[in-house]
Formats: C-alpha cells, structure tokens, sequence
C-alpha cells in the first residue's frame, strides 16, 4: 500500500505536468494557428496519455488517473484543433 507522502508527490507531479499543456491549448484556442504544432507527436502523445489512464485504471492508482484523463483530454483538444486548423 501506498503512502501518503507517495501519492501527495504523485498527486503534485500530476498537477505540474498537466498544467504544462494549458499554455499550448490557450495559444491555440486564441490564435487558432497550429502550423509549428506537429500532428504525429501530439498523436502519439494522446494515445500513450490514453493507455497511461487504462494503466492507472487498471492499477486504481489516483494519480495516474486523474493526471491522465486531464491530460489526455487537453492532449486531444490540441489533437483536434490541429486536425481542424492544420
């Protein structure tokens, strides 16, 4: 069993690196240019986020599962915004 020093680091490396997609996604949004944004990586990335959130699901691992879905959320909203603005 974890400890809850493991999932408070856990729950604070979630924060941070699913934080770090806000920046691309609010320039997109507002910009609605995605010609330095690169399709395949952001491709790829959605489809690892994905598997790491069945991965923490599997696990029942908290921060797994809740850094994962808003990650892979905010992974496909670049995802998409790039397939519509290219």
């Amino acid at each position: 069993m974890k400890s809850d020093w493991t999932t408070l680091i856990g729950l604070i490396a979630a924060i941070c690196t699913t934080c770090s997609f806000l920046p691309q996604v609010i320039k997109i949004v507002r910009s609605k240019k995605t010609t330095d944004v690169s399709l395949l990586m952001y491709a790829i990335l959605t489809t690892g986020l994905f598997l790491w959130l069945i991965y923490g699901l599997i696990l029942h691992d908290f921060p797994l599962i809740f850094s994962n879905s808003i990650s892979l959320a905010l992974s496909a909203c670049v995802l998409l915004l790039k397939i519509r603005h290219g």
